[in-house]
């Protein structure tokens, strides 16, 4: 007797509340450090983060609504949710390059600072991760399995694309609508002279190499487990 898709959404569910709990447990653990290191300097360095934090939250909020959603919902809404997923998509492991903030300070312990901001970096990197395997499942779905992983390294690589846009050159997700010109003139030159940019292909390629080699571990763990179980 088939089961009804009330039945054979609750194990998803569950697994999606499972989810947001330890993510959000994770991320309270960098919002307090922040807000510790606040309290006992009186310094703001690292308040920015918690912005960071944020603009990592959106991609995950996108997908996850776009896999709760229903089947007619999900088709309608998947194209320009999508694009709004890959615009701020590359927020989350943004995060990352953050480790460049990280110096000695006086009056505070160096391993502290270290603490705070890989607990940042690794809430970016599984919120890029949870996101990602989302997006590939809703196009696994239509497209098959083949596609699928094309999607994700695509995906890796336009946002390590972003990722150094938003370091080295200091765009953000909005500045496609506040300053697309300049954005798109940057864009097109380094697409028609790459050897005039080399640090633009070795952070988009090492960076997406990286990303994508720590999704495909993740994933596997997680196929490890299921065959566990």
């Amino acid at each position: 007797m088939p089961m009804s898709a009330a039945t054979l959404a609750l194990p998803q569910l569950r697994q999606r509340l499972n989810l947001v709990l330890v993510l959000g447990a994770s991320l309270v653990l960098s919002v307090v450090l922040i807000t510790l290191r606040v309290f006992f300097t009186h310094q703001f360095t690292f308040v920015f983060l918690l912005w960071n934090l944020f603009l990592a939250l959106i991609p995950f909020g996108l997908s996850t609504m776009l896999s709760l959603s229903a089947g007619r919902l999900q088709a309608r809404v998947l194209l320009p949710v999508g694009l709004v997923w890959l615009l701020f998509f590359p927020n989350a492991p943004y995060i990352l390059t953050d480790l460049f903030h990280l110096e000695p300070r006086i009056g505070v312990p160096y391993w502290y600072d270290l603490a705070l901001i890989l607990s940042c970096a690794w809430n970016g990197l599984m919120l890029a991760y949870a996101s990602l395997t989302d997006m590939q499942a809703l196009v696994a779905r239509r497209l098959g399995w083949l596609a699928s992983w094309g999607f994700v390294t695509v995906s890796l690589l336009l946002s390590s694309f972003g990722v150094y846009l938003g370091r080295y050159l200091r765009f953000n997700s909005w500045d496609i609508i506040t300053n697309p010109l300049t954005l798109f003139f940057d864009i097109i030159t380094r697409l028609l002279h790459p050897f005039a940019h080399p640090a633009t292909w070795g952070v988009t390629l090492l960076y997406g190499v990286f990303l994508l080699l720590g999704y495909v571990t993740v994933r596997l763990l997680g196929r490890m487990q299921e065959a566990e179980e």
